[in-house]
């Protein structure tokens, strides 16, 4: 039996509007589409391309806990994918959809790096969550030979400070509980005046805060903090 396609598709930020006609295509045509949620909560994912599902198609929901370490994440990531694997070998194609770009911090990297050598696999590219956020804010990030860094806000405050001291510019992602430490480092080095916060950027229900008015207990996941370049044309 001829083995299905396996397609990991970029659904953007949040905007559904945002999706390319390629991933539109695939959404639409694909007999399988699967998607990541948190447990207990319906997929973010999903909810971007909702109006574009035909409504024929069979959806395979699964979960990838966060906060495990890498030994302990490898065997539930293994089967996590099973379902995937089950209809790709049935020769069924799938459509995984990800969040913002799928090699580009997406949960999609879990499903690739366990069924890419034994499926045919192609990427399907989408609008990442620096891009989408940067032009909701309408700032520019970064100018000429300026150096841009994507930083996650999980990092030590060492390494936070030491990598934005490096940079021109800088996004820091994966925010929610490390939103005061991020917010003492950003005062320390005097980039406060420079950095915007957004919550949930492109989608309805976006917030753009003043740093210093943020809600450090209540700080979502779709949270981002740009410092964009001093650099000017």
């Amino acid at each position: 039996m001829v083995k299905g396609r396996l397609y990991g598709v970029g659904v953007g930020p949040g905007d559904p509007e945002l999706l390319t006609i390629k991933a539109l295509r695939l959404l639409r045509s694909c007999p399988v589409v699967a998607y990541q949620s948190a447990e207990g909560k319906p997929s973010v994912a999903r909810g971007i391309v909702a109006e574009y599902l035909p409504g024929n198609q069979i959806e395979v929901q699964y979960h990838l806990p966060r906060a495990l370490d890498p030994a302990a994440a490898q065997p539930v990531y293994d089967e996590v994918v099973t379902p995937i694997a089950t209809h790709l070998a049935a020769g069924q194609d799938v459509v995984v959809l990800c969040e913002g770009d799928p090699l580009f911090y997406g949960s999609f990297m879990y499903v690739f790096t366990r069924l890419s050598d034994e499926y045919e696999t192609e990427v399907v590219p989408g609008v990442s969550c620096a891009m989408g956020c940067a032009s909701a804010l309408g700032v520019p990030l970064t100018y000429r030979n300026d150096i841009f860094s994507v930083l996650p806000g999980t990092l030590p405050s060492s390494d936070l400070e030491t990598q934005l001291l490096n940079a021109d510019a800088a996004a820091i992602i994966k925010i929610g509980r490390h939103f005061a430490k991020v917010r003492d480092v950003l005062n320390k080095l005097n980039l406060t005046s420079r950095a915007r916060y957004i919550e949930r950027g492109t989608m309805e229900n976006q917030k753009v805060i003043p740093l210093n008015e943020v809600d450090a207990e209540n700080v979502p996941y779709f949270s981002m903090i740009l410092v964009p370049s001093e650099s000017r044309l």
